[in-house]
């Protein structure tokens, strides 16, 4: 839906989904890569707080999928990972980002949910860390404190979060204490449910493992939506 001057005009949601990877005219990012982040989710951020020129850093940047995004909508972009995947992302801990404090008009941020799956080899990879251990928000705070140091007061980061469900440990709510750990920086915009499609879990082995172990299937991420103020 289109407004007279043709910028998109954006409804109202409580609920993204999870679109292809190749919306618009190239591929975003790498859909093999474990944790790929959806195009969409990133676009539709910098539609609704970004302007063309605007300077947007992914301080774990995964696949590329934000500078591939950012490119593609005319937006200035500075992906970072600590174990890099092609030449165009800058090898960096997130955990101490190379800008000038109040620098950065947006912050695009999809952390590991602990260990669950491999992000990298890299020995100082917090995504090697358990959620079940105080280290890995520890870990994680660090990259809030140093996001909140180079963002613009007025701008936005939007982090994506899952939470945490294994056999021996039980549930753990990963995405409330992120949640509660961004309180203490930012002011809270929104919370998004992120709807995951065609997700591994949607098969009849995780629902006979869901039944034996009585856990339920996890079908969604959250996004927060966060204000440095």
């Amino acid at each position: 839906m289109k407004s007279q001057n043709d910028k998109p005009v954006l409804e109202p949601t409580t609920l993204w989904d999870f679109p292809k990877q190749s919306y618009g005219n190239t591929q975003k990012g790498d859909w093999k890569f474990n944790g790929v982040t959806p195009a969409g989710v990133i676009w539709n951020m910098l539609q609704r707080y970004t302007k063309v020129g605007d300077l947007i850093v992914d301080p774990m940047c995964g696949s590329g999928t934000t500078i591939d995004v950012c490119k593609e909508e005319g937006r200035k972009v500075i992906g970072y990972d600590i174990a890099p995947t092609r030449p165009s992302i800058i090898q960096n801990d997130a955990r101490k980002i190379p800008l000038d404090d109040n620098s950065v008009d947006m912050i695009f941020v999809d952390s590991p949910y602990g260990d669950n799956v491999t992000y990298s080899s890299h020995l100082d990879c917090i995504g090697k860390i358990s959620a079940e251990k105080e280290d890995f928000y520890q870990e994680l705070e660090k990259v809030a404190k140093e996001i909140h140091r180079i963002l613009k007061e007025g701008k936005v980061v939007g982090w994506v979060i899952g939470d945490h469900w294994r056999s021996k440990s039980g549930f753990i709510p990963v995405g409330i204490r992120i949640y509660q750990m961004l309180e203490k920086y930012f002011e809270p915009v929104d919370v998004i449910c992120l709807i995951r499609r065609h997700q591994r879990s949607n098969t009849n082995v995780w629902e006979q493992r869901a039944i034996q172990y009585n856990f339920y299937l996890r079908g969604f991420k959250y996004l927060f939506i966060m204000r440095k103020v």
